[in-house]
């Protein structure tokens, strides 16, 4: 059966350890400082078995001001509170921002309970009720049972238990789903077990002989085992408090705030696009890139908070923001902050995460206006759209998707079924599941044919564009499984024409201008009349004074393709029916004296080096010939 967690709050010294002491028989005070002090420190745990079956998971937090971050690494996931007001003083300041850190992470239920009831007299007692009435009225707490007790003489206690017991059989459980989370708020060494780490459970569950993650550094670990209440399971899942003892991670490679969650669930970022609300109790406007202290989840990160529409924040109001961390953090969309002021310390503000791995934004721009308003729409098929167009032709595998949605495995893959049978998403790669956004998609294509047609502009006599050299023009390090995909459909609607490794515009045909019909007649006199004794390149150029290079060689590449002319080399072109020629003769050299080598081959064609050697690499790369040692023989 499901566990429900319970989290004290209230101000330091109004009896939070000793109300839990006397529900559980449990010190949750467990340092020696805690003892000698009279306070809480740091996080203290304990359990209740209660009538309705469930068992109560307890974590009992600091009270004093200089311990909030610790207060709030406890709060982090509970599922109820027991608000602890003393009544020989009624609400304080740490009343207020427990209560307010409470209301920023989203707490939805609980109890308030009037501890010190044997302090007070009766008429007092009563007024204390009404104050905090008063404080708790249009909250969550505004209807929540609110019990008197007396940790000390024991009365009321029972009724506090009952109370619990009726709240937790009304508790709606979330369905465990996805990967499993726990963020660390304890981490500890055993003797002959090694490291042990503590926390809530958030989603999910695991099992001994898992393997686990440490977020942020992404470390990997294996679940030696697991213990809940100090109890060994097998298996744990969301909403139970857990230690877990883990092989392959040393204690120095883990901290409070570090979450431990399944491999590959998470992508720790510097940005994350966020919902902020600025707490009315604020005395002064909040600055844009104000230098603050993110809680998210148990940890504490320094960062900024950019304001994306405003230069300033009034105390009381709502903005879409950009929270820029000093260290990265991995993020699910829904997961809630807390904002705390850098100094002096003083809790100020928080929200709700939308994005967790975002780009970031210029400030005061229309596309910010409309990110956050998907961000602000419950449809998730909007918000998977959304996530794939802003991915660009990257694209987004099904797990990288997964974890901008926040939603895993079946529950995404039914959602999915829609959009790709409509094309509004096309999916790439099916080992690996990469999808693209249909428009996209469309770009890309639209990209192809345009960099087609301005090839073929600039190029009228070539018949085509490399593949290889057209994919980088796209763009670069664009997926290859992309490039085939849209190269594919183009083909399939006859859009463009593969030929060979090249490719063009289907309407594309190599024309000549008259003037480019008289050099290509004159090039191919020129080759045939110098027979062996070729031009060189340079020679060629020499002799087309008034014809740009280019041109050349375009009207070269031309008759090459149309079989009248050899390329032997980058510096030498030669006459189709002159290399022919040479061939046979060669052919029967060879047949006649069992070899050739680079002396016989000029003393029979009469050449100099300059072109003999040229030819003779020409017929080995042409299969011709094979090379042994200074000899020729026939392949």
């Amino acid at each position: 059966m499901r566990e429900v967690v319970l989290g004290t709050a209230g101000h330091v010294d109004h009896g939070k350890t000793s109300l839990v002491r006397a529900l559980t028989g449990i010190d949750t005070d467990r340092l020696k400082e805690e003892k000698e002090r009279g306070i809480t420190i740091e996080l203290g745990f304990a359990f209740l078995d209660l009538p309705c079956g469930h068992r109560l998971g307890i974590v009992d937090v600091p009270g004093h001001e200089k311990f909030i971050k610790n207060m709030v690494a406890g709060v982090a996931g509970i599922d109820l509170v027991a608000f602890v007001i003393a009544a020989d003083e009624g609400v304080m300041p740490q009343t207020k921002e427990h209560f307010e850190i409470c209301s920023l992470l989203g707490v939805k239920k609980g109890l308030i309970v009037i501890t010190k009831k044997d302090m007070v007299e009766p008429d007092w007692l009563e007024l204390v009720e009404e104050d905090v009435r008063e404080y708790f009225s249009d909250s969550f707490l505004d209807n929540a049972p609110l019990l008197t007790v007396s940790s000390t003489t024991g009365e009321g206690i029972v009724e506090v238990r009952d109370t619990i017991d009726q709240l937790v059989t009304q508790c709606e459980f979330p369905e465990v789903f996805g990967p499993f989370r726990l963020p660390v708020d304890r981490v500890f060494s055993m003797k002959g077990f090694g490291s042990v780490v503590t926390g809530t459970s958030l989603s999910g569950r695991i099992n001994v002989g898992d393997d686990i993650a440490l977020y942020p550094t992404e470390l990997s670990g294996k679940i030696r085992g697991i213990q809940v209440h100090g109890q060994p399971v097998e298996q744990v899942e969301a909403g139970y408090r857990t230690a877990i003892n883990i092989q392959g991670l040393e204690k120095e490679m883990i901290s409070r705030g570090d979450m431990l969650a399944s491999p590959g669930c998470l992508h720790p970022s510097f940005v994350f696009d966020a919902e902020f609300h600025y707490l009315s109790g604020n005395t002064k406007p909040l600055k844009n890139r104000t230098r603050i202290r993110i809680h998210l989840g148990t940890a504490e990160i320094m960062g900024r908070i950019a304001l994306l529409e405003d230069e300033e924040l009034r105390p009381g109001a709502t903005a879409d923001v950009q929270l820029l961390l000093e260290e990265k953090f991995g993020v699910w969309p829904g997961d809630r902050y807390v904002v705390r002021s850098y100094s002096p310390m003083a809790t100020i503000g928080g929200g709700i995460i939308f994005n967790g791995s975002a780009r970031k934004r210029k400030r005061f721009k229309e596309i910010n206006r409309q990110a956050f308003a998907v961000y602000h729409n419950d449809d998730v098929e909007e918000h998977i759209i959304f996530h794939l167009r802003d991915s660009g032709f990257r694209g987004l595998t099904f797990n990288e998707l997964a974890i901008k949605i926040g939603l895993f495995a079946n529950k995404l893959a039914k959602i999915l079924k829609t959009p790709i049978s409509a094309r509004k998403i096309i999916v790439l790669d099916s080992t690996r599941k990469l999808m693209v956004e249909q428009s996209v998609y469309e770009d890309i294509a639209r990209r192809m044919l345009d960099i087609l047609e301005s090839f073929h502009q600039l190029n009228p006599l070539k018949p085509g564009l490399s593949k290889e050299e057209l994919r980088t023009r796209l763009y670069p390090g664009l997926e290859l499984k992309f490039f085939q995909a849209v190269l594919g459909d183009l083909i399939k609607k006859k859009k463009i024409v593969q030929e060979g490794g090249e490719v063009r515009l289907s309407g594309h045909q190599v024309s000549l201008q008259a003037d480019e019909k008289v050099i290509r007649a004159d090039l191919r006199a020129l080759l045939q009349k110098s027979a062996l004794k070729t031009p060189t390149i340079k020679e060629i150029f020499a002799h087309f004074p008034d014809v740009p290079q280019p041109l050349i060689r375009q009207v070269l590449e031309l008759l090459i393709q149309d079989g009248q002319v050899c390329k032997v080399s980058e510096d030498l072109y030669f006459d189709s029916g002159v290399i022919a020629a040479l061939k046979e003769q060669m052919v029967d050299f060879i047949r006649r004296e069992g070899d050739i080598d680079a002396p016989r081959f000029k003393e029979m064609t009469g050449l100099t080096r300059k072109f003999s050697i040229p030819l003779l690499e020409y017929f080995d790369r042409v299969k011709l010939t094979i090379r042994v040692g200074d000899k020729r023989i026939l392949r």
